[in-house]
């Protein structure tokens, strides 16, 4: 397959209410029943063409493409208080451009935060999805 027709997959840490958030979009824009295990690590790869995938890849679009917008609206203070076992890892599926770029981004703002990925990836999401990070 050629970067055209396939999709990566992507881990995310997410604190559960933004992780509850994804699994309903999915379901409601996809119709994913069950999120934890729709992306099977041990399938790397997927058709462009996966219903589960498309959404998450326009997902992924939204946020490297809004970076700097949904940067200074997350609330990275409220998810720093979450407790290391509150963050679910999940598994999001993007064209493998788009990962890239998404890892990039993640991973420049954890250095300029001083924070951890868990906190980017759950700050950002959350601005995204525009809901609370933290319950």
């Amino acid at each position: 397959m050629t970067d055209g027709d396939r999709l990566t997959l992507l881990g995310l840490y997410l604190a559960e209410p933004v992780y509850d958030a994804l699994a309903e979009t999915l379901y409601e824009d996809a119709g994913v029943v069950d999120l934890e295990t729709y992306f099977d690590p041990a399938e790397p790869e997927l058709p462009a063409d996966d219903p589960g995938g498309v959404v998450t890849d326009a997902l992924l679009a939204s946020v490297t493409g809004e970076f700097a917008a949904l940067y200074e609206r997350a609330d990275f203070e409220a998810v720093e208080a979450v407790p290391s076992d509150g963050f679910v890892l999940t598994h999001l599926a993007a064209r493998p451009g788009r990962v890239a770029d998404a890892r990039e981004l993640f991973e420049a703002a954890a250095t300029i935060r001083r924070t951890d990925l868990r906190t980017v990836h759950t700050a950002l999401v959350a601005a995204q999805l525009d809901v609370e990070p933290v319950r």
